[in-house]
């Protein structure tokens, strides 16, 4: 259904208006070229770390890289290969561009949030970049297992810590906007059921985050606090579990395989579809099998830890849910060559990209498939098995995903096409390397080569050929991505000549000029969606697009305080890295901070509460405008709802941590804990403002400003009073006990510290509503922040009733 737009007009701006727009923007599209922009150099960055470990690894006794040096480039390259571009650029990069868009909307339901986002995403690979200058970056692997990580000859893990936890913020706030844009957003008739299936594949993999991201949060968080504190849940020699954060750690980063997995297979739908012209095969088993691979991946993080010694009543649990998990895995399989089954399929380079993906991923969960078997994992496990299945899965099977979704939404981004023969080249060269790469380290597994290692003697059988093989393979991947870049210049240097639909597809971004406008469409759409595919059903049944006037659209205006939010978080985790309590080198004294770093932590607090109340005060849009709800809630209670799971997800896994310490035997409760009738105290203030808060927002409701107003200071007084009562309790008891000696103490300090935490958190989000129902800020049509400050000092209050129960009275 091809649509004529209104013709692009875009001025030349200099390169500083340039850099001041997407410092500003709420525009999605905007943001969504951040994080693509942003990924392509971590995995620039990340590709290059590669290539030097397969030049280590050329041949043997090779001392071209060795020792701590070989592995800082090893948790680099897998650090920022995962975390800085296969989980951003298909989740963030290409759902925020493209999510709005399918669902026929103007942009995320929390534009200004969406900006905070994404730049705490870029200034937390700053910072883990900047600890290269900073005394060295870890060399404990992406895994950052304990205790190698808080070993006083390593440095730079409390920088990977914070930046991992800032990311993760980001990536959390990122996939509630995302859950709230689909629940409370989508164009007028379309159902969930008649969504993209790329729209799906976002909403089941911000899902998947929100539920699971705590665990790595924990592990990074309690790790981070025996760096500078010596408080531990992990620490074996006050009775604490090593393997403990095992469990943590990968209760995420098991299902973060399938953050890198669910929103390509989104791709690969799109892309099967238009490619052979007719409609997905299974839509409804597509999306149950994605929210089965949802459900079933939050079971499976065991396989990864089948040779510590756990129970075996635990390693066959496990090992049946990841065989399990191969079922809506191999579905989505099948229903991508359905789909391509008897199609009249155009064979273009998005369409290599998922045929290759297909044979590559095939290979790839075979292998993941045996490494569910337990005594197979036990004979490869730490070998370069592992390593080849994980890179069959993400790089040459993800990854051709994340290259196919760039050749097939290109000239929707940029108006322009990329050279097709030079993308066949880009593809072969990726798919010859790719094998020649990975699969000798199969053959290096079985043969009994270790992974981490960054040497090998002479004479082991075929160790030197395949190694070299391998390596061989690397620098013919490093070719590949040299052409991709220059063809994406070489594309840019093209004018604009992309039709709104150049091929032929059937979702609702196909209707926006190439490149779309800021306000998307020009146009209503109808509002009968008789399936996923609307363009094709509207073009069958003659409905019509209803033009409408640009004028008319009011957008989001631009704003400079999220960015500088995010910016004030970057000084401060620069400060908590190297300046709080502990120095950055293991040769300067521990106590001793670095006083420059300390400064910049200092004087982020007050930049980033002026950037916060200046963000608050600023109203979203210039003026009055009718927000379109599919439910009668508000999106800032939409998206603090979703946001809400992923600290439900992290307390969650800090309690498991500690009651199973607790049953163990080895948490034992002091005599002289703190008074439960403090406690009890403190409760009946925390459960009174709660109270009040609640009747604030019926009064709000109501127009009753001065009662609403009223309700929000008791709220900040009993929060202040409970605040102070807590820490008399804190100084007191740790001027008492010793928590490095004590593990129940260190359990306790993590835990109710971090509640402290979330009530100076919960108490500046009342505060902000305060101030902008202060600043005459709040009216019928600009209701601030009331709702989420509220929902979350509930989240708050609740979470302290389970830290009575377990630590008071328990």
């Amino acid at each position: 259904m091809a649509v004529q737009m209104p013709s692009q007009s875009h001025s030349r701006r200099g390169p500083l208006d340039v850099v001041w727009d997407y410092m500003t923007t709420t525009d999605h599209k905007k943001i969504g070229l951040l994080y693509i922009i942003t990924s392509i150099v971590g995995f620039a960055i990340a590709g290059l770390l590669a290539v030097a470990i397969r030049a280590q690894l050329a041949v043997p006794d090779n001392t071209l890289l060795t020792g701590n040096a070989y592995n800082q480039v090893l948790t680099m390259h897998a650090a920022i290969m995962i975390f800085f571009f296969l989980i951003p650029i298909g989740l963030f990069g290409f759902g925020n561009f493209f999510l709005p868009l399918q669902l026929g909307v103007r942009d995320v339901a929390l534009p200004r949030v969406n900006t905070f986002a994404v730049w705490l995403f870029i200034f937390s690979m700053i910072l883990i970049i900047f600890g290269m200058w900073n005394g060295g970056v870890p060399g404990v692997g992406w895994t950052f297992y304990y205790p190698l990580s808080v070993d006083a000859n390593q440095t730079g893990v409390a920088v990977m810590m914070v930046a991992l936890i800032l990311n993760g913020l980001g990536s959390l706030l990122g996939s509630a906007n995302f859950a709230a844009t689909i629940v409370n957003m989508r164009a007028p008739g379309m159902s969930l059921w008649k969504m993209p299936m790329f729209c799906w594949s976002i909403f089941a993999t911000s899902l998947l985050q929100l539920v699971s991201l705590g665990g790595l949060t924990a592990a990074a968080l309690v790790t981070y606090l025996e760096l500078k504190l010596g408080l531990s849940m992990f620490n074996g020699a006050i009775g604490g579990a090593p393997v403990l954060f095992q469990q943590f750690f990968w209760f995420y980063s098991h299902p973060a395989v399938y953050v890198m997995l669910l929103p390509y297979l989104g791709i690969a739908a799109e892309i099967a579809s238009t490619m052979a012209r007719k409609p997905l095969f299974g839509y409804r088993v597509m999306v149950y099998s994605q929210l089965g691979i949802v459900l079933v991946s939050l079971l499976v993080w065991v396989h990864h830890m089948f040779a510590v010694g756990l129970p075996e009543a635990w390693q066959i649990a496990f090992m049946i849910a990841t065989l399990i998990v191969a079922v809506p895995t191999g579905v989505k399989i099948f229903n991508l060559i359905g789909t391509l089954w008897g199609g009249r399929i155009m064979m273009r380079t998005p369409t290599y990209w998922l045929v290759g993906f297909i044979f590559n991923f095939l290979i790839g969960g075979i292998t993941g498939v045996s490494l569910g078997m337990i005594p197979f994992d036990y004979q490869v496990t730490m070998s370069y098995y592992v390593v080849a299945h994980f890179h069959n899965v993400m790089m040459f099977g993800t990854a051709f995903l994340a290259m196919g979704g760039l050749y097939y939404w290109w000239p929707k981004m940029t108006g322009r096409f990329m050279n097709e023969k030079t993308g066949l080249v880009h593809f072969w060269l990726f798919m010859v390397g790719s094998w020649l790469t990975f699969l000798p380290q199969y053959f290096l597994g079985l043969l009994g080569m270790p992974r981490r290692y960054y040497t090998y003697p002479e004479g082991n059988f075929l160790w030197n050929e395949l190694n070299l093989v391998s390596t061989i393979g690397a620098f013919i991947l490093l070719a590949g991505g040299i052409v991709w870049v220059w063809n994406m210049l070489q594309s840019m240097r093209q004018p604009i000549t992309a039709s709104p639909n150049p091929w032929g597809g059937f979702t609702l971004e196909w209707t926006a000029a190439s490149p779309p406008e800021e306000y998307n469409f020009a146009h209503d759409f109808p509002t009968t969606f008789p399936s996923e595919r609307p363009l094709a059903d509207w073009e069958k049944n003659g409905d019509k697009l209803k033009p409408v006037d640009p004028k008319s659209i009011h957008l989001p205006v631009s704003s400079p305080w999220p960015f500088l939010t995010a910016f004030a978080l970057l000084l401060m985790g620069y400060g908590l890295s190297f300046g709080w309590f502990t120095g950055w080198h293991p040769d300067v004294n521990p106590h001793t901070p670095n006083p420059f770093a300390s400064a910049v932590l200092y004087a982020s607090i007050p930049l980033f509460l002026w950037a916060l109340f200046k963000w608050a005060g600023t109203r979203e849009y210039d003026v009055p405008v009718a927000h379109h709800h599919l439910t009668k809630y508000s999106n800032g209670f939409m998206g603090m709802a979703w946001f809400i799971i992923s600290e439900v997800g992290l307390f969650g896994v800090l309690i498991a941590g500690y009651v199973y310490l607790r049953v163990k035997g080895v948490a034992v409760p002091p005599a002289d804990r703190p008074a439960i009738w403090l406690a009890s105290l403190n409760t009946l203030i925390l459960v009174a403002s709660s109270f009040v808060i609640h009747s604030a927002e019926g009064a709000e409701r109501q127009h009753k400003m001065s009662r609403f107003r009223l309700g929000l200071f008791i709220t900040l007084v009993l929060g202040a009073v409970f605040t102070l009562f807590q820490i008399y309790e804190f100084s007191k008891f740790g001027a008492e006990s010793n928590w490095q000696e004590n593990l129940w103490q260190a359990c306790f300090f993590i835990i109710v510290g971090l509640h402290g935490l979330h009530i100076l958190i919960g108490g500046t989000g009342v505060a902000l509503v305060y101030y902008q129902a202060m600043t005459g800020k709040m009216d019928k049509h600009n209701h601030g922040s009331t709702e989420a400050a509220s929902l979350y000092w509930h989240l708050v209050d609740i979470v302290w009733l389970f830290i009575v129960a377990i630590f008071y009275a328990w």
